[in-house]
């Protein structure tokens, strides 16, 4: 009498772990794929890195040059000297609204 629950219960089981083989197939699938992405990924980052690394070692070989570094050195001196400048400007600037606003009355 209840031997079509069993078999049915049995099929539905079948079923349901077929699918799940079948799930189990796709994940394993897309995290194979994933891990060759992110392995080509990695390559490829090491070689930009190795690539900005020698570019470095071309640019501090050129940083001996002196002169050029020297007159760099000077315009980042006199840029330096005019930021302090403006600086203590807008300092005195909001020394001055401040005190100013200080005097307005507040709601």
């Amino acid at each position: 009498m209840w031997d079509w629950a069993v078999w049915g219960a049995l099929i539905l089981g079948g079923v349901a772990g077929a699918g799940a083989l079948g799930l189990l197939a796709m994940r394993a699938r897309e995290a194979w794929r994933a891990l060759k992405d992110a392995r080509r990924e990695v390559v490829a980052r090491l070689d930009d890195l190795a690539t900005a690394g020698e570019t470095t070692a071309d640019k501090v070989a050129h940083a001996g040059d002196t002169r050029e570094l020297q007159e760099s050195l000077a315009r980042l001196r006199v840029s330096l000297a005019r930021l302090a400048v403006l600086r203590a400007a807008i300092g005195e600037a909001q020394d001055v609204v401040e005190h100013a606003t200080a005097l307005v009355p507040r709601k």
